[in-house]
Formats: C-alpha cells, structure tokens, sequence
C-alpha cells in the first residue's frame, strides 16, 4: 500500500510538472504571438509613415508655387496646355513655359530617337545588370538576362512605360548610351525645343526636363511616326520571357475608353514631377495635343484630361476652326 500511495503520488507530482511546463510553454507561446503582431504592427507604422513622408515632398512645381496660379477649369496641375494640332489654336494655357521634370514622357523621345534610326527591330536585346535602376530603386518584370527585341522592348517602353526596356534601347544604340542621350537632345534642338534637357532615355532622373510647349513640339512630331502611334494606345502587349508569358497593360486607361479617340500618348510620375500626361485625340472634331505636368493626386491627370474634353465639347464643338 505504501509502495502504491508513493507511486501515486510522484505521478501527481510529474502530471502537476508537466502542467506547469505545458501552461509556461502556453504563456511563452502567446508572448511570442504578441510580440510578432506587435513588431508587425511597428513595421506597418514605420511603412505608412514613410510614405506619408514621401507622398509629402513637395514637387518642382509646388517648390515654384506653380499650384497657386488659376484656371478657369480648376485643375490640379499646375502646368497645361491645349492646342489644335492643325490650327495652332492655343484653347488653353497655364504655365505652359514652367521648365520642370518630365518623368516617363521621356521615352517620347527615346521612341523617336529609336524609329527614326530605321535599326532592326527583329534583334535581340538582353536586359543587364546595366539596365537595372538605380536612381529610383523601381522594380521590373524584366529580369537581368531576359532577352527581347528591340521592337518588343520599344512597344513595353511606350505602352507600359518599362524603364529597363527603354534604357536598354539607349544602352544598345550604335555608339552607345553616351550618343543615344546626345542624339535625344539633338533632336530636341532641331525641333526648336529650346527649353528642353535630356540626361538619360527613361525618365527617371528629374534633370530631364521641358516645358509643355515644347512638349506639344515634340507629340505632334511623333504623331506623324505609325510606330509611336501604334505602340503608344496599345491596349495591351504580350511578351514571352522563356517558358513565361507575361502581359503589360497600357498606364493610361483612357486608351480603352469610348469617350476617347487618342493618336498618341505617354504618361509619367517621378515625385518630384508630379503626375504627367501628354497626348494628342480628336475632341468635337478637332486634333488636339494636350500637356499636362505636375498634376496633385494619383488619377487627377486623367481627371484633368476628362475636364478639358468635356469643356472642348461644350465649348468649342461645331466652332469653324480659326486660320
């Protein structure tokens, strides 16, 4: 009986430890949860906090106190301009010779420069570590060794806007990145684009530069190139990346709305350019180019754009145009 009761009891002794271990591995369990949804919880603090401080610095315009000047259409950029393409009719100005950074609108040029080369558009072109950003840090679904064609690398630079595909082309170009960036700003200097600088073919330095007359200059001179027509109100464009399919989408979803008859296009955004926009479309009958720079707000640039249509249309349709 003695035996019995000792044998009891150590097993109530060893049930009470394993209980014990059991409740402190429970507590140590749930310290450990709430110690991860607290440092989870730091770093969603910490994350929104940077992008309220990057969503905070200011732009070159808003540096400039562009954003006070109005406008009868109330705008959120702070530099537009809207002319007839065959007239020369300026319909709206505001800003229109603020030199600022031009973001994306860039490969506007970059394209150009390209198709007027007449290079071959069939050969191949790797992506290199050469073509990765470094100015911004942006990231890409073309990966260091993807190989595509210059054409297909041209229509994702227009179209998607493709950083790595667009300072491939300028890294490509017969002589190299050093004359393609010359030839750029060569261009614009033919074009009377006096006003604009060119530093490198992508758009993601803010030392690239232009005002919007220039850059209504230099959409209706790409206008009359079919290529920048075509690859630029491209909807959609499929790559094949090895044993990878890969789709890109259009940055501007006007190409896609009926309201719309656009020609050519390009949008930009850099922080410190703000949201851009450039295109040329038919509104009431007449080929407008429309330049819009710096705009506040993710979609206040389409919104500008909606504007102006809507007050072409009210305003202007049916009206003989001036000579």
């Amino acid at each position: 009986m003695k035996r019995l009761l000792t044998a009891a009891l150590g097993l109530m002794l060893a049930m009470g430890m394993v209980s014990s271990h059991a409740a402190k591995d429970s507590k140590a369990a749930r310290s450990k949860e709430r110690a991860i949804a607290s440092a989870a919880k730091a770093k969603a603090v910490r994350k929104a906090a940077l992008k309220t401080v990057v969503a905070a610095r200011p732009t070159y315009g808003q540096m400039a106190g562009l954003h006070g000047t109005p406008d009868e259409l109330a705008l959120k950029s702070s530099v537009a301009y809207v002319i007839d393409q065959d007239t020369h009719e300026v319909l709206l100005s505001k800003n229109d010779q603020a030199v600022l950074p031009i973001a994306s609108i860039t490969k506007l040029m970059t394209g150009l420069v390209i198709s007027e080369a007449n290079l071959d558009l069939d050969e191949f072109i790797t992506i290199s570590q050469d073509d990765v950003d470094t100015e911004k840090g942006s990231s890409s679904r073309l990966r260091v060794g993807t190989t595509l064609t210059r054409g297909e690398l041209m229509h994702l630079a227009l179209m998607s806007s493709e950083n790595r595909a667009a300072h491939a082309l300028g890294r490509t170009y017969p002589g190299g990145m050093a004359s393609f960036v010359h030839l750029m700003n060569a261009k614009a200097a033919q074009l009377g684009m006096r006003d604009t600088r060119y530093v490198e073919p992508t758009g993601l330095s803010s030392k690239n530069q232009s005002s919007a007359k220039d850059l209504a200059t230099l959409v209706a001179n790409a206008y009359n190139d079919p290529l920048l027509r075509e690859y630029s109100t491209s909807p959609s464009h499929v790559v094949e990346v090895g044993r990878q399919t890969l789709r890109y989408n259009t940055t501007n979803r006007l190409v896609s709305n009926p309201n719309w008859d656009i020609g050519l296009q390009k949008t930009g955004y850099i922080s410190e350019a703000g949201q851009c926009l450039v295109m040329q479309a038919k509104v009431a009958g007449r080929k407008l180019i429309m330049v819009f720079l710096d705009s506040a707000g993710k979609f206040s640039r389409i919104a500008d754009a909606e504007r102006v249509r809507r007050w072409v249309e009210a305003r202007h349709a049916g009206r003989a145009p001036q000579t």
